[in-house]
């Protein structure tokens, strides 16, 4: 009888390719969760922004250029403020329309930046400005009726 040539295949299996599954790494998570924590707030509700690709909390107080928190109502946060009938500026609080009256003129005629730094005695954020290209850059409280804006009697 002749011996028949037993002829083996080999077979290749592929590993399925896994697609569209999330892969939870640390790092990973550990972004997620600050990212959830930056936003974070008791009266909102987290969403996923596709236009901004960002989380954003929906129903809040805290605007988007806030600068510090409101320290009269600790609710809102202190922002500047332009009016639109006169077009001048002043810093006030979010929350206005739920009762925090907290507002302070600021200065009209000149470069400012608000600062997201608070002043030490009364937690308002601080401002600089400076009125020509001459002058120098000065850093003063954005509160008007601060104790630190107060001049000092010279001697």
């Amino acid at each position: 009888m002749p011996r028949r040539k037993s002829s083996l295949k080999t077979v290749q299996i592929k590993k399925p390719v896994m697609r569209h599954v999330v892969k939870t790494t640390k790092s990973r998570t550990s972004i997620f969760k600050k990212e959830i924590i930056q936003y974070f707030d008791s009266n909102g509700f987290l969403s996923w922004s596709s236009k901004e690709k960002k989380y954003i909390i929906l129903g809040t107080n805290s605007p988007k250029n806030g600068l510090v928190p409101c320290p009269e109502c600790k609710l809102g946060e202190l922002m500047v403020i332009r009016n639109k009938a006169t077009r001048k500026r002043f810093m006030g609080c979010s929350n206005y329309y739920s009762g925090c009256k907290a507002s302070s003129p600021l200065l009209q005629r000149a470069r400012m930046r608000a600062t997201k730094m608070p002043c030490e005695v009364c937690k308002w954020p601080m401002i600089i400005f400076r009125y020509t290209r001459n002058q120098k850059w000065t850093k003063q409280c954005g509160n008007f009726n601060c104790e630190s804006r107060k001049t000092k009697p010279s001697k």
